[in-house]
Order: C-alpha cells, then sequence, then structure tokens
C-alpha cells in the first residue's frame, strides 16, 4: 500500500531552534515518519521511520543545522516516492553511495593519476613528470572531480581557452595533448568510450613555431668555442660546455648523462631509451676530443653516478638553466645561443661541408625516420660514416676554435653514395 498523503501538522524552526537536551533522549515528530531525535547533550538528529514488508526501518537524514527542516523534508519525500515504486530506501541510499564511490575511482583525475604512475614506471625523466604534473594540476581544477565518460568536448574547451587568454597557445596545445592521452588510456581501461579531446583538433589557436637562438656561422662558432675555453666558473659546467658542441645532443640528454651509459673501450654513448625525446636509444660516437674533455671531469661514479650532478646534491643531475645561464655569463643574450643550438650549429655545418650524407646527419641529431624498416636500414647503412663524421666534426671544431680556415667539401660526392 503506498504511503499516506495527508497532511500533519508539523514542526516549525523556532521549535527546532529551541529543543534542549534532556535528561534522556526524546523526539519531534515533524509528518509522514520524519521526526527530530534530541540526545541528552542538545544534539539533533533527523530520522524518519517506514515500514518495509512488514518490518519497521529507519533512516537518518543528518544533523541540524547542517540539514534544515527543509532538506530533511526533501529527503523525506525522496524516500516516500521510492516507497510508492515499491522499493525500500535505505538500499536506495546504498546503490547511491556505491554509484558515487565509483563515480569517484572514474573521475578525471582518479584516471590521470593511475596514468601518471604508468608513464612514471615506464622511465619518463624527472623533468617530464614534473611538467605533466603541473599541466594535470590546472586541468584538475577544471574537471578533475568529473567522472571521465561525462566529460564534453565543450566542457574541455572551456578549459584550453582560459590558458588561451593568456596568450600561452603552446601551453594549451600541451594540456589538450596530455588530456587525450589520459581519455585514451580511459578508453582502455574501460572508462570511456571516446577521446573527446581529438574532437578539439584544430579548434585551438596554433602557437607560431618556436626557433631556438643558435650560432650557424663558422666564424662565430669559433668565437663561441675560445668563449667556452675561456669560461671560469664551476669546472663540471665548464666540462658540459665544452662537451656539448662535440656530441651535440639536446641539453636534457646531456643532464642525464650517466657513467654507466658509456663504453670508454668502443668510444661509445649509448643514451637509453627513456632518457631520449624519441623514447628510443641513441648511440654516439666519441672523438678522441670528447674522451679527452671527459677524462678531464673530477669524479667517477663513486662520487655521482652522473657526469654532471647538481652542485647541491650529486643525486641529482645538473639544472636545466645551467648551460644557459653560463652562456649568458659569457656574454651571449637569450636570443644568440641557447644549449639546444648547439644542435643547430652542428646540423648546419655539417650540412654545408657537403662530405657527409644528409641521412647520416639526420641520425646522429637522433630525428628518427617514422617508418621502421628505414630506420633500421639507415642504422646499419650510416654507422661507419657517423664515426668517421663525428672525428671529422671533432678536429672542425678545433680548427674553428683556433680561427684556421673553414672545412669544405663536394656535396655531389656526398650524396654519390645515396
Amino acid at each position: 500500500m503506498a504511503p499516506s498523503t495527508r497532511i500533519r501538522a508539523g514542526l516549525t524552526a523556532v521549535a527546532i531552534k529551541n529543543a534542549k537536551g534532556r535528561a534522556r533522549p526524546y523526539k519531534l515528530t515533524d509528518s509522514d515518519g520524519l521526526f527530530l531525535y534530541v540526545t541528552p547533550n542538545g544534539g539533533r538528529y533527523w530520522r524518519m521511520n517506514y515500514r518495509r514488508l512488514g518490518k519497521q526501518k529507519t533512516l537518518a537524514f543528518g544533523v541540524y543545522p547542517d540539514t534544515s527542516l527543509a532538506a530533511a523534508r526533501e529527503q523525506r519525500d525522496a524516500a516516500r516516492k521510492v516507497l510508492a515504486r515499491g522499493g525500500d530506501p535505505a538500499e536506495q541510499i546504498k546503490l547511491e553511495k556505491i554509484a558515487a564511490a565509483v563515480a569517484a575511482s572514474n573521475s578525471f583525475k582518479a584516471v590521470a593519476d593511475e596514468w601518471l604512475v604508468k608513464v612514471e614506471r615506464e622511465g619518463r625523466s624527472g623533468v617530464t613528470m614534473k611538467k605533466l604534473r603541473w599541466l594535470l594540476d590546472f586541468i584538475n581544477e577544471a574537471i578533475g572531480k568529473r567522472p571521465v565518460a561525462s566529460i564534453t568536448a565543450q566542457e574541455l574547451l572551456v578549459m584550453l581557452r582560459k590558458m588561451e587568454g593568456k596568450g600561452r597557445y603552446e601551453t594549451a596545445k600541451r594540456l589538450r595533448s596530455t588530456c587525450s592521452q589520459i581519455f585514451r588510456y580511459a578508453i582502455a581501461t574501460a572508462r570511456a568510450e571516446r577521446d573527446i579531446a581529438a574532437d578539439l583538433r584544430g579548434a585551438l589557436i596554433a602557437p607560431q613555431p618556436v626557433h631556438r637562438a643558435a650560432i650557424t656561422s663558422a666564424n662565430a662558432a669559433g668565437g663561441l668555442l675560445r668563449a667556452i675555453e675561456a669560461f671560469e666558473g664551476h669546472a663540471n659546467t665548464r666540462a658540459a660546455l665544452r662537451l656539448l658542441p662535440h656530441v651535440f645532443v639536446r641539453p636534457g640528454e646531456l643532464r642525464y648523462a650517466e657513467w654507466s651509459d658509456f663504453d670508454f673501450d668502443k668510444a661509445i654513448w649509448t643514451i637509453p631509451p627513456h632518457k631520449t625525446k624519441m623514447r628510443r636509444a641513441h648511440s654516439i660516437p666519441l672523438s678522441w676530443q670528447a674522451l679527452a674533455i671527459i677524462a678531464t671531469i673530477e669524479h667517477d661514479a663513486d662520487y655521482s653516478s652522473y657526469l654532471f650532478p647538481s652542485l647541491r646534491s650529486v643525486d641529482r643531475p645538473m639544472s636545466e638553466n645551467t648551460i644557459n645561464a653560463a652562456l649568458r655569463r659569457m656574454g651571449f643574450a637569450q636570443d644568440e645561443m641557447t644549449g639546444h643550438g648547439f644542435r643547430a650549429m652542428a646540423a648546419t655545418l655539417l650540412n654545408e661541408m657537403g662530405l657527409w650524407h644528409p641521412d647520416a646527419i639526420e641520425r646522429q641529431l637522433a630525428h628518427c625516420d617514422n617508418n621502421a624498416v628505414r630506420r633500421a636500414y639507415t642504422r646499419g647503412e650510416y654507422w661507419d660514416e657517423r664515426v668517421r663524421m663525428m672525428q671529422h666534426w671533432s678536429d672542425h671544431l678545433d680548427f674553428l676554435r683556433d680561427g684556421a680556415k673553414v672545412i669544405k667539401g663536394d656535396s655531389a660526392n656526398a650524396m654519390a653514395g645515396a
């Protein structure tokens, strides 16, 4: 039988406010089973009695004044609707709590936290993880509590527009990309059906390409090398500055270089996949000049696993600002030369020589071909040429540093072996 719908005189706000504790607990009845349970210490608790399958049961609706009279009546009315449908309000509340717990575990933040653990275990660098956490802090402020499967492209766009409004178009692009990776992880773990971030391709303002400052003329390169030789900063910073032109790796790869990555007998530095941008191992043939520079480093693996440890802690690599700060100290402006600029310098001058196949240069720069077969072929075909090229390059740097004539070759002969 459906609960009675007759109206009774109920409680008033004044009566509830004036309800004081007595020697024993007592009830103040409202209507339709709702009552206020008052304890001896003055606590006031909303309760509702109802009958289900011949048994009396009681629901708890909260504590006054956190739960007002109006709010308690709303919960009572909702419970009566469940009873009218033949259901049990207590069981309904349990189901709602379970659903809320499941929704919380499937929130964007919960999925993102799982994804962060996954990518960190896959070997992402500390710097990359720091950047990802910063991006996700911004994302979670907007959509972190939302069930990942319920988030719409429009919600995501509103969040991205906030970053665009600050003029940070590249960051907005990275936010979208990070969201896309998390949505794909949610799909893989059966918590979402589609990547809604993919719908926003083309919706954001395209950032202007950032061209990192680099010295690319032979004469200016010679001046840079002479300035490095005259650098009077910390010995380990000077060693890093001297080595970087000879190996032209990415600055982060230099900073995270560890003694265990080097085979000095074979004169090869192999950067493991988790330290490279492309997540593929990269090998650098070491010239005798590069080996001689490494030999000047005053510590070994017993002191620090890193060739270039932080000045503050031997357990951490050199700061990402160290190389650029040293260049500024030497008088090279931010729009003139950066740590990353040694790569552009090597690429430009090696290609201008005309002595080396362009694919050999690209391979040494770790610019990976997306075609796996071609990539494997290139690796095998040009290794010997890369060994010769890296020694020639170090010899060339010595010539430039000493103010000697620039070495040039015949580009036609270089391409003949293509």
